[in-house]
């Protein structure tokens, strides 16, 4: 209490607007360098690592008291109030009811053990849960040791800087030392419904309002445009949105309202129907199916089916005894719907869902929305973005063109953001003149000095590259070279480093040599960026811009074409040329740009309404630059995985389509040169469009394309968002990667949105079901491979919990066949001992198979249908084969020692009390329980692969006669809640008075011989039916794939995806360029 009040105490003397620890004055009321020199922070480097630390010891974390987190005292609710506790609860009743205290007291100790045992299970899951949720939370771009690193928002100190761009939630609140057209919505704090543009330099009084603090930007605001940098002054509940956090939080209403007139009045059947409503909740909530993830609540429904089949079952018992008041009858009859009821199912379900979002954490994925666990299995289709996913985001410029004077080029460097490693060298010729076999030779390098000798054309070139740059490229203290912005421009700014034409030689200092104006940021509609500067020796503007090359050009009007020439009018046959050297430089797998600037006169005051098509028009033609952004080294293994687990990859890039072309083709999206060899021209092309041809196309046109392309260069938000509807026209499963404010709309139409935890903004965090947190292309396959087992482990202990009530439910039923003198059913198995194995066989063991690694062929596998869900037609034949065999094998026992080795009398009340004539009855019911405990553990040990020999589960290994003992050691939590299994039945079997009094059965001898006959035999027909399967498969497999096969002559994986292609290419209905032809298949 102590700490709570100290806590409170702080919040009341905090002044609105103030810093954490105060300053001198309110951060708004002073100037950026004030605030920086008081709170000990570091403008341009940031603070150290161990400095943030140290803040954070003394500040504490930047997040809202958000609550008490995970509460035990509601899990433990929970655990009690449900409707599978409901019904033990009601047996328990009911036997103390009639006197059957034995089977009250250890169904009560079922109840208090499923409570514990869920309690603690849920408990764990919830912890889990609770500490992914962190992970999940908004990260910020910080700026530590120089360096612009990713951070979760709680991490955040005072004195931190951080970077804020379009799309970002403002992590805390910053006072800005640097804000470029930059407009933030700050609705949740001030109710101001429009942005409001921030500036830097003012200063405000004291007692200045939120809304009118113009030179802060608060925590929660989201960043509606440009760009901005500031100093950290508050975190956590010391910040404005701190202060009104419990209104934030709103309460979580569990009555429905009651639908009014306009005057507020209601008549009396709208309160009915809200009370209706609320009673209808809370019997929905109660019996799990209006809360959960849809299979949590698909399975919360299978349990209120299997409730009802359980209390037909009952009455079966009842009626087949004629409805006698006899306790054992009645007690029997609760028992055998008890069988019924998978008690811990929806517990297991959990389990198994926090313990595969806790493996994806460790392979890089967050799970931010647990519905997507469930469709990450069905994935089809993945759409991808290139740049930093599946490359590597390290771009580094390779070639530069100066139309006028030819080919720069820079040689190999181990270091990207160190501008002095990598030799420059120079060809008079453009690109397309310069064959690919002499394109590396630079040789061994020229001087810089040498090349801007008497070469005015190159530094207007190197100023457009250095000043129409966001990226900061400087060194340390250390003499360490650190970078922080875009991969792209940082990558230019190098580049024009190398030059000793660094941004920051420029505009910082006491007198700079350039003055930003304006900027506008690269848009993905208009794919150009452009800043206005002033020079002050000379007084003169300069609009510099760069962008993609097909929109520079068109914005261009003049441009110094030959050595000497003087500047002229671009013509098309200058453009034509310009676009020829960008094809050859893409060939090359470059990324290429355009740069271009203007003289400019118009407006210098920053507030100044200057529009962007003005600015954006009449431009100077400077030249191309063109980077390289290698593929990460495990794209191509990722890519050919996903064509082996049958999943289309479609690369959806801004780059040009010859750069898209050459990056596709390395990690193997689209056939390698040699490979595409076997496609005709025109059917190479479609796997490769722009997105002004795919836009062109109407829906129908689309759906009549044969296939849909595998790569769309140029792309649009509004491209990914159609291609997304196109394939889910086509019944296909998308994931879609994205990480721009832009991207929103794709990822939320996508089945499985996937945002970058690197790059990614917090807009398209937010909108994503996952997110990768190394932004890499392959931790998108991890995630499917994760998806896909979890599904599987699903699939298993269902099977494995169904199939065993199956087994019990016919045992008991056609156990009622038994009838002694009087007429009343002799039971193969007491109430107790079927409790006993519902308590022993199905939580842990269930519990170990939810856990359970991926099959070896799992990622060989078509996606899984969401359509049929876990309950597959194989799942369902299993289920059934399984348990009926079960129930045969444990009649048959029953019958083998009763009547076959016995003298076949069934004496009479020996559902009650042991005697001499019911000895054989007891036997025979000991014999059975065996039976039934082995078979359902031997079936967990089966069911972690549900198709292949437990002998033989990895097919690869050469342990042909031992893989299985490593096999069942490997999973060592299913192997002791088998073995526990195992151990306990000794106990109640041969301890006096609990095996003949309890258990209704008595110890057993040469009746083990019968056990392990029957054990033997149910392991052989688990295995034969498995075979069976095996051979169906196989067949099936093979007859889907002699097609994909004989297309054409690449590998496995490739030739069942690009088989469509190949089909296509050999098909007489392929007419190139006309569009109006009838296809002949679209379902592909």
């Amino acid at each position: 209490m102590g700490k709570k009040s100290k806590k409170d105490a702080g919040m009341a003397t905090h002044v609105s607007g103030q810093a954490n620890n105060p300053l001198s004055r309110p951060p708004h009321a002073l100037s950026h360098e004030a605030v920086v020199t008081e709170i000990g922070a570091n403008s341009e480097d940031g603070l150290t690592a161990a400095q943030a630390q140290s803040r954070l010891d003394q500040y504490g974390r930047n997040e809202l008291d958000d609550g008490p987190g995970v509460q035990p005292g509601k899990i433990l609710v929970r655990q009690i109030a449900n409707a599978m506790m409901l019904v033990l609860i009601m047996a328990m009743a009911v036997s103390f009811g009639i006197g059957s205290y034995i089977e009250g007291g250890v169904v009560g100790a079922v109840i208090v053990l499923n409570i514990v045992v869920g309690f603690n299970q849920e408990f764990k899951a919830e912890k889990t849960m609770d500490s992914l949720r962190s992970l999940s939370s908004p990260t910020a771009a910080a700026v530590r040791g120089g360096k612009t690193i990713v951070v979760p928002t709680a991490e955040l100190v005072p004195g931190d800087m951080v970077e804020l761009k379009t799309g970002d939630t403002v992590p805390a609140d910053i006072r800005l030392i640097e804000a470029v057209n930059f407009e933030t919505d700050e609705a949740l704090l001030t109710g101001e419904s429009l942005p409001v543009q921030k500036v830097a330099d003012d200063v405000f009084k004291d007692d200045t309002g939120p809304g009118d603090r113009l030179n802060v930007t608060f925590s929660s605001s989201t960043v509606t445009k440009g760009r901005a940098r500031g100093i950290v002054f508050a975190t956590g509940m010391k910040t404005e949105i701190g202060s009104i956090a419990t209104a934030l939080r709103g309460s979580d209403k569990k009555i429905r309202p009651v639908k009014r007139k306009e005057d507020g009045s209601a008549k009396p059947h709208r309160y009915a129907e809200a009370w209706g409503l609320t009673a209808a909740d809370f019997v929905g909530h109660f019996l799990g199916v209006n809360v959960g993830t849809p299979l949590q609540r698909k399975l919360s429904k299978l349990a209120i089916l299997l409730f009802g089949i359980a209390v037909v079952c009952a009455i079966i018992v009842l009626a087949a005894n004629k409805f006698s008041n006899n306790p054992e009858v009645i007690i029997y009859a609760v028992a055998t719907g008890l069988s019924m009821i998978p008690a811990s199912l929806i517990v297991v379900l959990t389990v198994t869902m926090a313990a595969g979002t806790k493996r994806m954490v460790q392979r890089h994925v967050i799970v931010r929305n647990l519905n997507s666990l469930e469709a990450l299995g069905a994935v089809t289709n993945i759409c991808s973005d290139k740049t930093g996913t599946l490359t590597q985001g390290r771009m580094v410029v390779k070639k530069a063109w100066v139309p006028a004077k030819g080919t720069y080029s820079v040689g190999t460097s181990t270091d990207p953001i160190n501008p002095t490693i990598g030799n420059l060298a120079h060809d008079s010729r453009p690109p397309r003149k310069i064959g690919p076999e002499t394109s590396e030779d630079e040789g061994s390098g020229t001087p810089y000095e040498e090349l801007l000798r008497d070469n005015s054309l190159l530094e207007e070139y190197l100023d457009t590259a250095s000043l129409a740059n966001l990226a900061h490229v400087h060194q340390d203290q250390d003499g360490t070279w650190t970078a922080r912005g875009d991969p792209t421009e940082i990558a230019i700014q190098v580049f024009a480093s190398r030059f000793n034409h660094n941004r920051n030689r420029f505009t910082k200092g006491d007198n700079p040599k350039w003055i930003q104006v304006a900027e506008f940021p690269f848009d993905s509609d208009v794919k150009k960026m452009s800043v206005i500067f002033a020079r002050k020796d000379v007084e003169k503007k300069m609009v510099f811009t760069k962008g993609a090359v097909e929109r520079v050009i068109t914005s261009c009007t003049r441009l110094t074409w030959d050595e000497g020439s003087q500047l002229m009018e671009m013509t098309e046959e200058h453009r034509n040329g310009i676009l020829e050297n960008m094809e050859a430089l893409a060939s090359q797998g470059l990324r290429v740009l355009a740069l271009a600037s203007k003289d400019y006169s118009g407006p210098s005051n920053p507030e100044a309404e200057i529009q962007r098509a003005d600015i954006e028009k009449d431009l100077t033609f400077q030249g191309l630059i063109g980077l390289y952004d290698p593929p990460r080294p495990e794209s191509f293994g990722a890519v050919s995985e996903c064509h082996r687990a049958v999943i289309s990859v479609h690369m959806l890039t801004g780059d040009h389509p010859g750069t898209a072309r050459a990056i596709a083709a390395q990690v193997g999206i689209i056939p390698s040169a040699r490979e595409s060899k076997i496609f005709s021209k025109d059917t190479a092309n479609a796997m490769v469009m722009t997105a002004s041809q795919f836009d062109k196309l109407s829906d129908d046109e689309i759906d009549n394309l044969p296939v849909l392309p595998l790569v769309i260069a140029r792309c649009s938000p509004n491209t990914k968002v159609r291609m997304i509807e196109a394939l889910h026209r086509r019944k296909c499963f998308v994931a879609m990667t994205g990480d721009g404010v832009n991207d929103s709309p794709s990822l939320k139409r996508a089945d499985v949105g996937v945002a970058m935890g690197q790059a990614g903004s917090d807009v398209a965090k937010d909108a994503s079901d996952i997110v990768l947190t190394d932004d890499n292309f392959a931790s998108i396959l991890n995630a499917v491979e994760e998806g896909r087992r979890m599904f599987d482990n699903i699939q298993k202990f269902v099977l494995h919990l169904l199939a065993e009530n199956i087994a019990q439910a016919c045992t008991l039923l056609i156990g009622l066949a038994f009838k002694d003198q009087t007429g009343i059913s002799v039971f193969p198995l007491a109430p107790v001992e079927i409790l006993w194995i519902i308590m022993i066989t199905s939580g842990l063991p269930d519990m170990g198979l939810g856990v359970e690694i991926a099959a070896p062929d799992i990622m060989s596998r078509p996606p899984q249908s969401l359509k049929k869900g876990v309950f597959t037609l194989e799942v369902m034949l299993d289920m059934l084969v399984y348990g009926f065999w079960m129930a045969c094998l444990c009649l048959s026992a029953f019958a083998l020692v009763l009547f076959a080795f016995g003298d076949g009398s069934l004496g009479s009340n020996c559902n009650n009390a042991y005697s001499q004539e019911c000895d054989t009855v007891f036997r025979a019911r000991a014999t059975t329980f065996v039976c039934l405990t082995w078979f359902a553990l031997f079936l967990a040990w089966e069911m972690v692969n549900m198709r292949r020999s437990f002998f033989r589960m990895q097919p690869k290994s050469k342990k042909y006669f031992t893989q299985w003992a490593f096999d069942v050691w490997r999973n060592q939590f299913l192997f002791w809640a088998i073995i526990a299994g195992f151990v306990t039945i000794f106990p109640v079997l041969y301890i006096p008075v609990l095996n003949d009094r309890v258990f209704k059965h008595t110890g057993i001898t040469w009746e083990w011989g019968v056990v392990l006959i029957e054990a033997f035999l149910f392991v052989g027909g688990v295995e034969a039916w498995k075979w069976a399967k095996r051979i169906y498969f196989r067949r099936v497999a093979a007859a889907t794939t002699t097609a994909a096969a004989t297309a054409g002559t690449m590998g496995g994986s490739e030739s069942r995806m690009f088989a469509q292609y190949m089909t296509l290419s050999s098909s007489p209905t392929e007419v190139a360029g006309d569009e109006e032809k009838a296809i002949v298949s679209k379902d592909q």
